[in-house]
């Protein structure tokens, strides 16, 4: 009998304990329903204290070197903008406008270089709690400014050998922090790298041309950036542009002959002319960088003083800095096309003077071609041009260009 009553004892405690539980449950007792949590009226403690206003700016008080463009924004989060007001130091005030339903200020137009600003702030939540900054800067003054120039424009449309080439007014100390403000991506997902050639020149580019039909996004995010000792950026913007077809053109210098692949399909061969053994053509990878339908060339800005002075080149692209184009010829007599080399250095194609007849091979070339398209050159008796001379990075391996970055 004790045997039986030991067994029925344990499970009649279970059967209470799983009531207990189920009462506990349905009553909706238990951690969730104490001391009046969770009302509806009132939000947790933690949550109140997030909730009062607070004011973000874009400087810090006595801060200098302040960006022109952002240094008096005003920013609320949990609250509403009451009181915005900013003048100079002299009283001036600066005319400004409420946005995102009041919630951020800043000023209608870009703050004056080297000018020292108050800035007062408030904010209220609409249930009491007010928040107040004041605060005192001064802005950058123009001599201790950087701007960097850049190739290729907003939306255009270049060819598949077109690098992002950033050069600057000022020599800049701090690469890490300038090359790092420069996002530079493609919609192939080729992986792009920033290469410093000296302290003003930053080119990015993928470790193979652009794919053809590919998107760009350069976002260049370099207002307030220290790029040396007391200089700061000020550039806050984003250029996108096209890679068009793919287009490589291969000059032979010994064959006298250029290949025009587009897509991977030769459209044309076309006879040449290019450097003459006393100054043959490099030879390399080259970027068509500038397009000149007629140019002046004059052999003393090349080292060439007084062998030539020609006024009116026509159909003329430039393929390095120091001078190489591909242009039309219409002094050269028609002979020297395909059979020899007479230039100083340039690639010529032939062409009639004011380059006006579309069916000579300098207008066809020019009409069908990119800046950003490759003129290779092999077979000329020079060496490799250097990748800094013009856009010509493709001449550097991809480890040496990645070991140029800063990052």
């Amino acid at each position: 009998m004790m045997h039986h009553s030991g067994t029925a004892l344990p499970r009649l405690a279970r059967a209470l304990a799983l009531l207990s539980v189920s009462a506990c449950v349905l009553a909706g007792c238990g951690p969730e329903a104490r001391s009046g949590d969770n009302r509806p009226d009132e939000p947790p403690a933690s949550d109140r204290a997030a909730a009062k206003p607070r004011i973000a700016l874009h400087a810090s008080d006595g801060q200098k070197n302040v960006s022109v463009r952002s240094g008096g924004r005003v920013v609320v989060e949990h609250g509403t903008i009451t009181e915005a007001s900013l003048v100079t130091v002299e009283g001036r005030p600066v005319p400004g406008t409420l946005a995102r339903g009041e919630r951020a200020w800043s000023p209608d137009a870009a703050l004056e270089h080297g000018t020292t600003y108050r800035l007062t702030a408030v904010a209220t939540d609409g249930r009491g709690a007010t928040a107040t900054r004041r605060i005192t800067f001064t802005t950058l003054a123009e001599a201790d400014r950087f701007t960097g120039t850049y190739t290729p424009e907003h939306k255009s449309t270049v060819g598949v050998g077109m690098p992002v080439s950033f050069t600057f007014d000022r020599a800049i100390t701090d690469r890490k922090a300038v090359e790092s403000g420069i996002e530079v991506s493609s919609s192939s997902g080729q992986e792009v790298v920033g290469h410093w050639f000296g302290a003003r020149r930053l080119d990015f580019r993928p470790q193979h041309y652009w794919k053809a039909g590919s998107e760009v996004t350069v976002r260049i995010r370099l207002d307030g950036v220290r790029g040396g000792e007391g200089v700061y950026g000020e550039q806050d913007r984003t250029v996108r542009f096209t890679v068009g077809r793919s287009q490589v053109s291969t000059v032979d210098a010994a064959t006298h002959r250029m290949t025009v692949v587009r897509d991977g399909r030769t459209e044309r061969t076309i006879p040449i002319t290019a450097g003459a053994p006393a100054s043959p053509t490099w030879n390399g990878r080259m970027v068509i960088s500038e397009k000149l339908s007629t140019t002046r060339m004059n052999g003393a800005t090349v080292g060439f003083a007084g062998e030539y002075d020609i006024p009116d080149v026509p159909h003329a692209m430039r393929l390095s800095t120091s001078g190489t184009f591909i242009h039309g010829n219409y002094w050269g007599d028609d002979s020297v096309f395909g059979r020899s080399n007479i230039s100083h250095g340039c690639v010529g194609l032939n062409d009639v003077q004011g380059g006006g007849d579309p069916s000579q091979d300098a207008a066809w070339f020019f009409d069908n071609s990119l800046l950003g398209d490759v003129v290779v050159v092999r077979n000329s008796q020079d060496g490799t041009i250097t990748p800094d001379n013009g856009l010509n990075g493709w001449n550097m391996p991809w480890h040496d260009w990645k070991a140029g970055s800063a990052r």
